[in-house]
């Protein structure tokens, strides 16, 4: 049988450079294809911090709901952006080899700010990116910033703020990048971070067969690791949560750090495991748990708290 694949995605820039780099591997394949651009909720509210909407999947439940209503066959999604649980009937059908997956500050030339002991401002609409960034610089405020990263560069580039955090693989996919940017390799990613991840009604085994030949295990070993994480301590996608697993191929090792903080980053959990690759379908679990039962659990119950006001 052969018949249009309808790719399904956010009608931002990147967005559609994500679903097109899909639907281009898919024509490479064979595959035809059409592409079906929606807004989510998450792109159309933009006055409000993301966890004050008080819903998980912002930028997935539009797309889910296409899916559902069988309007389109497969999405394709920032995997950090996509819940934990996915809506019955929908299934993970590849991860994509993954990009960069470092956070960057873009600024306006001056970086004197960048001192525990100076006051800035740094803008930002993740808690995780706040909460570390406030561990850091505690003297330092954060005030929100929110819209796609188009706009978001803009309204920093009007603004009066020192700098604000971004993700090095969006700004690299659309080639938008500036020379003012500095890598913060010390903040924790979050969890699926830089990866991509194409989903599909769990009853399409037309569209499901061709998503699997997009498949980079390697990428999904690790994403699969850091959202078990995410999703042991019950984070959502909105909780100051990082995760990152990384492969060593010369010893067969998984690398992987996670961390959780306080809203204003003042307490931190972190957990830093290397083990045998045979021991990652589980390490995902045991790091959060350890997390958890070395008094994470009374932050996790004190976050779920303020994030409901």
């Amino acid at each position: 049988m052969s018949r249009i694949i309808r790719i399904g995605t956010r009608d931002s820039e990147l967005a559609l450079w994500q679903a097109k780099t899909v639907e281009k591997s898919l024509q490479k394949l064979g595959y035809k294809t059409e592409l079906v651009p929606v807004k989510s909720t998450g792109d159309l509210v933009l006055d409000k911090p993301l966890y004050e909407m008080g819903i998980t999947g912002i930028f997935t439940k539009t797309l889910d709901v296409a899916m559902i209503k069988k309007e389109v066959d497969i999405a394709v999604h920032s995997m950090k952006d996509v819940p934990t649980a996915l809506p019955q009937g929908i299934v993970q059908g590849a991860v994509l080899k993954r990009a960069n997956t470092v956070d960057i500050l873009l600024h306006k030339g001056d970086v004197s700010f960048m001192s525990e002991d100076k006051q800035a401002v740094v803008a930002t609409g993740s808690l995780r990116r706040k909460a570390q960034w406030l561990n850091r610089f505690p003297k330092h405020t954060t005030v929100d910033l929110r819209g796609n990263v188009n706009t978001r560069m803009e309204k920093l580039q009007n603004s009066d703020w020192n700098g604000a955090i971004f993700a090095s693989a969006g700004l690299d996919r659309i080639k938008k990048k500036p020379s003012n940017f500095i890598n913060l390799d010390w903040m924790i990613p979050a969890p699926a971070q830089g990866a991509m991840v194409v989903v599909v009604n769990a009853d399409d085994d037309y569209a499901l067969d061709a998503v699997a030949q997009l498949n980079d295990y390697e990428t999904e070993m690790a994403t699969h690791i850091e959202r078990q994480f995410l999703r042991t301590l019950e984070g959502g996608c909105t909780a100051p949560i990082g995760a990152l697993a990384t492969y060593n191929e010369h010893d067969d090792t998984i690398n992987f750090k996670g961390v959780l903080f306080s809203l204003d980053g003042q307490q931190k959990f972190e957990v830093n495991k290397v083990v045998d690759i045979t021991e990652w379908k589980k390490l995902g679990f045991f790091a959060a748990k350890e997390i958890l039962d070395n008094g994470g659990s009374i932050l996790m119950d004190e976050l779920r708290q303020q994030l409901k006001k």
